[in-house]
């Protein structure tokens, strides 16, 4: 079976590449202590600024694949998605940056791009164990 590229896939190609940009954050100590931070608020503000950091470098693996995945089959969608799940995730960290873990579910709008690329990725492998099967 052979997988070709429809002419859209650039589309996606951006949103990759686009997606970099969302994950910016600088290398410091991993978390702030007591010890290397003694003021409680600016605490509780940078770890949650690295706790969200991190939570987004966890995820970009699987959003990458499922986009690319998804891209294949239905670029336009897969695009746009993307682009919901990035605009999501700037908006959990923007949340997540104030220092209220809870103001990170502003967010939550990527949840629609992820599961959508999910849903597309589903669908098509779906199609493809029945095509099996039918043969």
């Amino acid at each position: 079976m052979a997988i070709t590229v429809p002419d859209n896939f650039g589309y996606v190609a951006g949103v990759v590449l686009g997606s970099w940009l969302v994950y910016g954050v600088s290398y410091p100590e991993l978390y702030a202590s007591a010890e290397n931070c003694p003021n409680a608020e600016h605490r509780k503000a940078f770890n949650c600024v690295q706790r969200g950091h991190q939570n987004s470098l966890e995820n970009q693996p699987i959003f990458l694949a499922l986009l690319l995945s998804a891209g294949l089959k239905h670029p336009i969608t897969a695009a746009v998605a993307g682009a919901v799940y990035l605009v999501g995730r700037v908006m959990y960290m923007q949340g997540y940056s104030t220092g209220d873990p809870d103001k990170r579910m502003r967010g939550s709008i990527l949840y629609a791009g992820l599961f959508t690329l999910v849903g597309i990725v589903g669908k098509w492998g779906v199609q493809a164990l029945m095509a099996a099967v039918a043969k």
